[in-house]
């Protein structure tokens, strides 16, 4: 082992464990400064879920570098065995790294709190590494082809895959918090990131001391970019309306008052004018909190379902931010009012007792064709 191989991996292994133990304590923080935030819905849970899988990932890189360091310490580095290690340190790594992403928010929408397509990459991984330890053995002396290792070719497919959704995903978190340079050098990050991939291929790739400071840049970047991410999630904690705190009036047809002293809302009247579909939207979503029980406080949101599209729900935030004309520290999320609960489902996060609506109001909307299965929640009013 060279110099500066060694140099690499007990670098590599130290930042790792610094970064994971960093991570590990913001979670614990999270966890115990938002435990009842956190615990409102088993989905508001994904924050800190997210958190404790991205540090489990480095804690990963801390072991797979203890692993490469024995290997050439010890002079194993080419076995099989060696390989069936790294192989297994790799599926373990992509899947916590995957796990994180199905709790970020901003993720591609094919991956967010989409269970079934994680599964379905999580079987991808395994069959990847699976092809990766089997063809140097089926290939033998053909696996190496002008300088190109064929046996690596497709966990570095699947590296550039996951890099992708690594980008989307956090370039989206910091751009919607104002942190656009942020999100820019994240993109940066992650392609140096696949970049220091490229060695395990094309074998005449850069010489040794250049591939092994990328990876070295490469891995210390995207821990401070995890630890950057963490901070915005506690900022965003800090800054989210408890239930409790938050109340709602609904006066007359487009017309009601709000309260959410966190945001600086301070029984606010709001008129959403001709925007009438917004209205009789969180008027539905409002009936059903306050009236419903169970599974009937919530509205299912999908193609088939009473509202179409999650961007109704966006576009009655817009409206509520415009018309109040809020800061940008001051405006609301979708977050803020609604909270997912699984299945396409969504509910007010406002208590019922915090919720008022005028009973003429509440007959006249009842009353309309389009709404009658409104009329089993006031039943009991008339």
């Amino acid at each position: 082992m060279t110099d500066v191989a060694r140099f690499y991996i007990l670098s590599h292994i130290f930042i790792s464990f610094i970064g994971a133990v960093l991570l590990i304590a913001i979670w614990y923080n999270i966890r115990s400064r938002f435990k009842q935030l956190l615990e409102e819905d088993d989905t508001q849970k994904r924050v800190d879920k997210g958190l404790l899988y991205l540090s489990f990932a480095v804690f990963i890189w801390v072991l797979a570098g203890c692993w490469s360091y024995a290997g050439n310490a010890f002079s194993f580095f080419d076995t099989q065995g060696y390989q069936l290690g790294v192989n297994l340190f790799s599926i373990v790594n992509n899947m916590f790294m995957l796990l994180a992403l199905f709790y970020f928010y901003y993720a591609p929408q094919f991956i967010y709190n989409k269970e079934k397509n994680i599964q379905k990459i999580i079987a991808v991984i395994v069959g990847v590494s699976v092809v990766t330890f089997l063809l140097p053995m089926v290939l033998k002396e053909n696996n190496i082809v002008q300088g190109v290792k064929i046996s690596n070719i497709p966990d570095l497919i699947l590296s550039g895959f996951l890099c992708y959704l690594l980008g989307v995903s956090f370039y989206r978190t910091f751009a919607y918090r104002g942190l656009k340079i942020v999100g820019a050098l994240s993109i940066v990050v992650i392609v140096l990131t696949f970049i220091s991939q490229l060695s395990e291929v094309f074998l005449d790739f850069g010489s040794d001391f250049t591939n092994n400071f990328i990876k070295i840049c490469a891995k210390t970047s995207l821990i401070s970019i995890f630890l950057v991410l963490a901070t915005t999630w506690v900022i965003r904690l800090a800054s989210m309306p408890k239930p409790n705190e938050m109340s709602i009036s609904f006066l007359d047809w487009s017309l009601l008052k709000l309260n959410i002293p966190t945001k600086g809302i301070f029984d606010q009247t709001i008129d959403f004018g001709s925007k009438t579909t917004q209205y009789k939207n969180l008027l539905k979503l409002t009936i059903r909190r306050k009236y419903g029980e169970g599974d009937s406080q919530s509205i299912l949101v999908n193609a088939g379902g009473e509202i179409k599209n999650q961007t109704y729900l966006t576009r009655i935030i817009e409206n509520i931010n415009d018309i109040l004309q809020l800061d940008a520290n001051q405006k609301l999320e979708r977050r803020d009012l609604f909270t997912f609960i699984g299945e396409s489902r969504y509910r007010l996060r406002i208590i019922p007792a915090n919720i008022s609506i005028d009973k003429t109001l509440l007959e006249e909307f009842s009353e309309s064709t389009e709404n009658k299965e409104y009329k089993e929640f006031t039943a009991d009013l008339s």
